[in-house]
């Protein structure tokens, strides 16, 4: 009868009295090419093991332990209404008492906002006029403040011109004695100082004090002075970019001085008015001063440019400093004068001048000044306050209610038993 190849399971005849072969010749003893193949089919199977080998050997899969293959324990927390409650109570309990304490804080800061943004379209200098309406007193009390007044004056140390040269002078009532300390503000709004372009445009290196080269402040990724670089001279601006260039620089008296015999006259100064911080990041200039000029709008201060004994030193000027600090919305204070003596501010009325050299009414902006005492959360904001009461009083609100209906209609809860994670421990144990 026929034999069956092991290897394709075909037919093969058998010889009488010749015994079947099936090594690598033929029964005549030539060498089977068929056999060969198969041969050759082979090794290449044990290569590719090889290479499988190899391939698992480089696997970047993660190593199998708890950590990399995430079978940490984990907390699984049952909620039930005898853990929620108690702990909406307790939110509510500290949430609610703390709000309180601070909108009290808040409160309790008394402060004086005044609008002179058209105090430069008064036409005539010669009786003072009732500021129209947008100004804020908040005191003590609610205590009633005589309406503040403003007359429009010209300081010709600016320059004959009268459009450049214009004093702004308020006055206004401190009704009841603001103790200490004292904190002068100057306010913008409208200005949008947290575009991208803006706030990117400034020298870490300038700032710094190093004489940063021309390519580094034009094209450095990221942070750079365009589009104010150089002059069209090729002067490296110092310091340069839109928002040194944009520097507020209405200037202040230093002193609100008493009216009329009314009270004393209150010191100012511009001294300890920047964050410490930036002592440490402002450093006085290493450029040549033939290298460098003004910002455009600094002609007004420097019209024949810098020279030994008026370049500035932004390490001691705090002015700058704090405006090189760009605000994030568009409605925002800066910190231009303080108490240094920390006295308090007697009731009585007051004098200010302001020098009115930043215009804000081309893109319609307001400009303020912003007296203002400070408690241990700041200056005067109740939004936190609210906030924290607001949800103290929503906490305390829901675990009254789940406790109502808990009461009412109680649900029977699930034995936590049942729960998977549970039932594997209950039968280890």
């Amino acid at each position: 009868m026929p034999l069956r190849s092991r290897r394709d399971d075909t037919d093969i005849p058998q010889s009488e009295g010749v015994p079947y072969n099936d090594n690598h010749v033929t029964i005549d003893g030539a060498l089977d090419p068929n056999r060969e193949a198969e041969d050759s089919m082979d090794d290449d199977d044990d290569d590719s093991l090889q290479t499988t080998k190899e391939l698992k050997l480089k696997s970047h899969r993660p190593p199998n332990n708890a950590f990399t293959q995430q079978r940490l324990k984990a907390v699984n927390p049952v909620l039930t209404a005898r853990t929620v409650i108690p702990l909406l109570f307790a939110i509510a309990i500290v949430f609610v008492p703390l709000g309180a304490a601070m909108w009290y804080a808040s409160h309790v800061v008394q402060d004086i906002e005044i609008d002179y943004t058209y105090c430069e379209n008064i036409t005539n200098t010669d009786y003072w006029a009732e500021i129209p309406g947008n100004y804020t007193f908040r005191f003590k009390n609610n205590a009633s403040v005589v309406p503040p007044v403003w007359k429009l004056d010209h300081d010709p140390q600016w320059g004959d011109d009268e459009a450049e040269n214009k004093i702004c002078r308020i006055q206004f009532q401190v009704p009841v004695a603001m103790d200490p300390p004292i904190l002068f503000f100057y306010k913008l709004k409208n200005f949008h100082a947290n575009h991208r372009r803006y706030v990117k445009s400034f020298s870490e290196d300038q700032i710094k004090g190093k004489a940063a080269d021309l390519s580094k402040i034009r094209d450095q990724v990221g942070q750079n002075c365009k589009p104010l670089v150089t002059n069209a001279e090729g002067k490296i601006y110092y310091p340069c970019g839109l928002i040194a260039n944009s520097m507020f620089n209405d200037t202040y008296s230093p002193q609100l001085t008493a009216v009329n015999g009314t009270t004393t006259s209150y010191p100012l100064t511009n001294k300890g008015i920047a964050w410490s911080s930036d002592k440490n990041r402002f450093k006085k200039t290493t450029y040549p001063l033939d290298q460098i000029v003004p910002p455009p709008n600094w002609h007004k201060v420097y019209p024949d440019g810098y020279n030994e004994s008026n370049i500035p030193d932004i390490q001691q000027w705090e002015e700058f400093q704090n405006w090189m600090s760009a605000a994030g919305l568009p409605t925002f204070n800066k910190l231009a004068l303080r108490n240094p003596e920390k006295t308090t501010l007697q009731p009585g009325f007051y004098e200010v001048a302001i020098g009115m050299h930043w215009p804000v009414q081309m893109f319609k902006g307001h400009k303020y000044i912003y007296i203002s005492t400070r408690s241990a959360i700041g200056g005067k904001n109740i939004f936190l306050g609210v906030v924290w009461m607001a949800g103290g009083g929503l906490c305390f609100l829901l675990a009254l209610g789940l406790l109502i209906v808990n009461f009412i209609k109680p649900r029977r809860a699930g034995d936590p038993n049942l729960l998977s994670w549970n039932k594997a421990a209950i039968k280890q144990e």
